[in-house]
C-alpha cells in the first residue's frame, strides 16, 4: 500500500475549484467526491501547511500563514481566484481567502471559528485534538490492523462520520497516520488559545454556502455555528444535513458533491455560465 503523504492533488477541467481539508487531515479526505467534482472543475486540493505532506508551518503561525501558503499554491496553479470548498479548519481558511478576494464562491462544511462571543467550548475542541494526537501517535503503527475490521473502522470514524461502511480502509489508515504526524497541532492550538478566532466578514463579497451536519461531534450544531449565523454570515445559503457528521465529504459523498456542484454552477463566472 502507498503510505506516502503528498503536498497536493490536481485533476479535472473547468472552472478552478480549491478544496481545503480540516485540522490534522490531508487532501485525501476529498477522494470520494473528486470524481464528481472533476467532471465540472479544474480541482486543486492542497495539504495545509504543517499537515502531513504539506509545506512547513512558519514559527508563530496562524490562520493568516495557512492562507498565505494556500495562496502560494493557487498562484503556482495559475488560479487568480477559484471556487473554494473547505471543511472545518479548511472552511475557516476558505473564508479568509474570500476576504482576500481570492474566492469566486465558498462552500464551507462545518467551518471552525464560529462559536458565539463568550462561548468558550471551543477550548474543549482544541483539547480534543491535542489528546487525540497523543492517542493516535501510539495507534499509528497499527493503523492498517485497526481498520481491517468493521469494529475498527467504526472506532476510527466515531467522531467524524455517521456512515463508515463505504469508506476505504486504506483512506482511514492514512488519516490515522496523518493526524498522528501533524506538526501543526501544538502551534495552531497555542495560537487559537491566545488569540481566539477572527474574520473580516465585511470583506467577503462572493456567494457563500454553509453546510453543517446535525450529528457533528467535533463542531456541534448549532452552537459552533452561532457567530457565523448571527454576525458574520447571516446572508449565506445555509444547509443542514440531518444525521450527518463532521466530514460530510466522507459521510455522504454523493450529497456533498451535489451541494458543491450546485452552488458553484449558480456562482459561475458570466463567461462560463453563458
Amino acid at each position: 500500500m502507498d503510505v506516502a503523504f503528498t503536498p497536493a492533488h490536481r485533476g479535472g477541467s473547468g472552472e478552478p475549484l480549491l478544496l481545503l481539508h480540516g485540522f490534522t487531515d490531508t487532501w485525501r479526505t476529498w477522494e470520494l467526491v473528486l470524481p464528481a467534482l472533476e467532471r465540472e472543475h479544474d480541482v486543486l486540493a492542497p495539504t495545509l501547511a504543517g499537515h502531513a505532506g504539506g509545506p512547513a508551518l512558519p514559527p508563530g503561525a496562524d490562520e493568516a500563514a495557512l492562507a498565505d501558503a494556500v495562496e502560494q499554491a493557487m498562484d503556482a496553479a495559475g488560479f487568480s481566484a477559484a471556487h473554494v470548498v473547505g471543511n472545518s479548519l479548511g472552511g475557516y481558511v476558505a473564508l479568509h481567502l474570500a476576504a482576500r478576494g481570492r474566492a469566486r464562491s465558498v462552500v464551507a462544511l462545518a467551518p471552525a471559528g464560529g462559536w458565539a462571543p463568550g462561548d468558550e467550548s471551543w477550548k474543549e475542541t482544541l483539547a480534543y485534538f491535542v489528546s487525540m494526537q497523543e492517542l493516535l501517535s501510539g495507534a499509528a503503527p497499527y493503523a492498517d490492523q485497526i481498520v481491517s475490521t468493521p469494529e475498527g473502522r467504526r472506532r476510527a470514524t466515531l467522531m467524524t462520520a455517521e456512515r463508515f461502511e463505504h469508506i476505504p480502509p486504506a483512506l482511514l489508515s492514512h488519516q490515522i497516520r496523518g493526524a498522528a504526524s501533524c506538526a501543526a497541532v501544538d502551534p495552531l492550538v497555542a495560537h487559537a488559545t491566545e488569540h481566539g478566532w477572527t474574520l473580516d466578514a465585511e470583506r467577503i463579497d462572493c456567494p457563500v454556502r454553509v453546510v453543517w451536519g446535525t450529528a457533528d461531534r467535533i463542531l456541534r450544531w448549532p452552537g459552533a455555528a452561532a457567530r457565523f449565523r448571527e454576525e458574520w454570515l447571516p446572508q449565506a445559503d445555509w444547509v443542514e444535513l440531518d444525521g450527518v457528521g463532521h466530514l460530510p465529504q466522507l459521510d455522504v459523498p454523493l450529497e456533498t458533491a451535489q451541494l458543491i456542484r450546485g452552488f458553484t454552477a449558480r456562482s459561475a463566472s458570466p463567461a462560463r455560465a453563458g
